[in-house]
């Protein structure tokens, strides 16, 4: 066991003891950074590595989230920019989202705590059998209404916003809809997050502090909380430092 595992473990305690249930977060929505450059630290030279640690990060948080009372996380999973990346990374990426959307539907801590999954973005950009193993995950998770975790996959904030306006542009040319009725919660109801709120908290791993076009409509007053730990590497104590950072900030909402 390492040295300072008994530290962490002590450091953990203390601050979640310091954490008030009532000013949770309700929705946190996390920036999954830093999978690659996880894979060249520890000698791989195949990235998907990473993303395959990656992937028992976000198991790990959620379990977090469930046991902290957090009710909806939404992860970002995979730009329409990451599609640039080299073939064998991509075809490696879709492999493994069908894997664990198919590995979704059957797992057990996922319908014990009763969690809806939903993929937002431009689904139709995927392979079939990736669409397919979505479909099926949000079926068996349909009638789940206390937890939620929305994957955003094939996303892209820009176009979310363009695609909105596109299908209001559409009802405002059909006649059904008078310009003068364009509003904010229209423009909500026609995102790619259709009905969820807005994310409280987002967090970005890996050093970086930016969005990367990430959730532009929905973080108008979402407070921002960066990370230097790699994505893969993310610590129990690292989750915890910005639910304190979010506890700690005084809300103003623009006022």
């Amino acid at each position: 066991m390492s040295p300072l595992k008994p530290l962490y473990a002590l450091y953990e305690w203390y601050i979640s003891r310091n954490l008030h249930s009532e000013n949770m977060p309700r929705h946190v929505a996390i920036i999954m950074d830093g999978n690659r450059r996880y894979s060249r630290i520890q000698g791989e030279f195949d990235p998907i590595e990473g993303h395959k640690r990656g992937v028992s990060t976000l198991e790990r948080v959620l379990d977090w989230c469930v046991d902290l009372g957090i009710e909806i996380v939404t992860v970002y999973a995979f730009s329409i920019e990451n599609f640039k990346r080299p073939s064998h990374e991509v075809e490696g990426l879709m492999k493994l989202f069908k894997h664990n959307f198919e590995t979704i539907a059957q797992n057990k801590r996922i319908h014990r705590n009763e969690v809806k999954l939903k993929a937002v973005g431009k689904l139709e950009l995927l392979p079939d059998d990736v669409r397919e193993a979505i479909k099926i995950a949000e079926e068996v998770t349909s009638k789940y209404d206390k937890r939620q975790v929305n994957i955003a996959i094939g996303y892209d904030g820009r176009l979310e916003i363009v695609d909105a306006m596109k299908k209001i542009a559409d009802e405002v040319k059909s006649g059904k809809l008078d310009p003068e009725e364009i509003d904010e919660k229209l423009v909500n109801e026609n995102l790619y997050t259709a009905g969820l709120a807005d994310p409280n908290l987002i967090i970005r791993t890996s050093g970086e502090e930016r969005l990367s076009g990430f959730l532009l409509w929905q973080s108008s007053y979402s407070e921002l909380y960066f990370c230097d730990s790699l994505w893969p590497e993310l610590r129990k104590v690292d989750f915890l430092r910005a639910l304190r950072s979010y506890q700690q900030r005084e809300r103003r909402f623009g006022v």
